[in-house]
């Protein structure tokens, strides 16, 4: 379990608290709205209303006492930023902020956030992949060279095992785990005979994962 600051508590921080709570971690929520903040107390381990742009109440929560610090905040860029540089000087461990657009991104790594989140984005890449074309089942951005995707197991696969197809060294694509009537194998081996039933979960780098697939 690990302990986490939560600031800004619209619709996107809300839903972070939600699964956060799901997880098990424990979460503290500060947010200038008193409705937002007594929105999320049932899911939340305990929760501020405070302005996070001010030095004085932010360092009062102990920010270097946290594992991760989120900085959810969508509507007011401007505070935002500075709530990001603060956390990072009162000592805080992990800043995690969102953004809204690229130079959003460029501003927040460079002044205090170690990871930045941009929601729209990594929506709009997903459901890119995931509805141009027809066998892809699923997707997930690592980074913005590097994918795992769900796709069937294409028919030409069918009956021959992991190490006979060799994609590895003829796409550089790795299968990581099979599924089989919803249930994840992680377990597989070279010898590992794929069927029709089945979908692979794979990965690589964009371009060979479209090569391989036809994507």
């Amino acid at each position: 379990m690990k302990s986490i600051l939560l600031i800004g508590l619209g619709r996107f921080g809300r839903e972070i608290a939600i699964q956060l709570n799901e997880l098990g971690h424990s979460v503290m929520a500060v947010d200038r709205d008193e409705e937002r903040v007594n929105a999320v107390l049932p899911v939340v381990t305990g929760a501020q209303i405070g302005d996070s742009t001010n030095p004085a109440f932010l360092e009062d929560l102990g920010v270097n006492n946290f594992d991760v610090c989120i900085v959810a905040i969508g509507d007011d860029f401007k505070s935002s930023l500075e709530t990001a540089s603060l956390l990072k000087e009162f000592g805080g461990k992990l800043v995690v902020a969102r953004a809204e657009c690229d130079m959003q991104v460029k501003f927040l790594k460079n002044n205090g956030a170690d990871e930045v989140i941009y929601p729209e984005k990594e929506m709009a890449r997903w459901a890119a992949v995931r509805y141009s074309a027809d066998h892809i089942l699923d997707y997930i951005a690592l980074d913005d060279s590097h994918a795992i995707l769900e796709v069937p197991v294409p028919a030409m696969w069918t009956g021959k095992s992991i190490g006979q197809i060799d994609i590895r060294r003829r796409y550089n694509v790795t299968i990581m785990a099979v599924k089989r009537n919803g249930r994840l194998h992680m377990s597989i081996t070279p010898e590992t005979v794929l069927t029709e039933d089945m979908s692979i979960l794979v990965t690589g780098e964009y371009r060979a994962l479209a090569k391989c697939f036809r994507i």
